[in-house]
């Protein structure tokens, strides 16, 4: 069913907005704990894009439900819960906004780099390598094609920006901004992330081409997994029965409305173009298809 009206913006009564993102609204609740709202915003290039897409919010936050569940034994993660009748009584009025597409989670001290790992080459990788031959300081073998699979997945870590556009840094950049003890354990918990996460969703018929994982320190010290996890807003997703490297490939994620927006004759600066129906329709179908194939239930 996609007959209810997407969610662009919440105005909760009695909680602190924190924080609006390109996507998602962060509430306080207390000192412990945060309320993130996926809503049904989607952005590219940078901009947020008039048009929502229906039902995304939901299937980030119950894709990354799904993650953080399966993947919690390599790491721990700030999710509390999804349902909405475990949260504070607070929160009951605003069911019609909150249900199926907030999380309650833990406050965690957020580190400032984006932790991105590639299995294939693709996006700015792809750019960098033909530029450089390289990918935030990896040699890689010379004459690799758009979109081909990596000999064995690279740590590419990159810097987070609150505006603009986050920039590729090698190890040795992270390590001069978070230390080169923790650098280390978030690279090596990162490509375990992602080999895990990568086996599963290749058996689903899904190939993760490279994907973005946070992290942040805990009220105990302790290094967890933050944010959203392997959704089609932090990952590409490939469908493995096309693969087709020397080009780019067809996908479950955003990349479908970059792709539109590539055709047409925008600076890729605000204000960004609407969106037809039928592309928006077309994006929100490619989400829920990633989230059933990936979770083996519809939403």
């Amino acid at each position: 069913m996609m007959s209810a009206a997407p969610v662009v913006e919440t105005t909760l009564a009695n909680l602190k907005l924190e924080k609006r993102g390109k996507v998602r609204d962060v509430y306080a609740i207390d000192d412990e704990r945060l309320l993130i709202v996926a809503t049904d915003r989607i952005s590219a290039f940078d901009c947020v894009l008039p048009t929502p897409i229906k039902r995304k919010g939901e299937v980030l936050t119950q894709l990354s439900r799904f993650w953080f569940e399966k993947l919690k034994a390599i790491v721990p993660n700030h999710l509390l819960t999804t349902a909405l009748e475990k949260m504070p009584q607070v929160l009951h009025e605003h069911a019609d906004e909150l249900q199926g597409r907030s999380m309650l989670v833990r406050r965690t001290s957020v580190f400032p780099v984006e932790c991105v790992v590639r299995g294939y080459i693709s996006g700015s990788g792809w750019k960098d390598y033909q530029r450089t031959g390289q990918v935030c300081g990896h040699h890689l073998p010379a004459d690799l094609r758009e979109s081909e699979k990596l000999p064995q997945p690279i740590f590419t870590p990159a810097t987070k920006a609150d505006v603009g556009h986050d920039e590729n840094i090698s190890e040795a950049q992270m390590a001069s901004i978070v230390g080169e003890e923790l650098t280390k354990h978030l690279r090596d918990i990162s490509l375990q992330l992602y080999q895990e996460a990568s086996d599963h969703a290749r058996a689903r018929g899904i190939i993760i081409a490279d994907t973005k994982f946070e992290f942040g320190r805990d009220a105990a010290g302790a290094v967890i997994l933050i944010d959203e996890a392997l959704t089609p807003d932090s990952s590409r997703f490939w469908p493995v029965e096309s693969y087709e490297p020397g080009k780019s490939q067809p996908s479950f994620d955003k990349q479908f409305v970059r792709d539109y927006l590539e055709g047409m004759n925008w600076n890729k600066k605000p204000p960004a173009p609407s969106l037809p129906p039928e592309i928006a329709a077309a994006t929100s179908r490619r989400y829920l298809e990633a989230y059933e194939l990936l979770s083996g239930k519809a939403l």
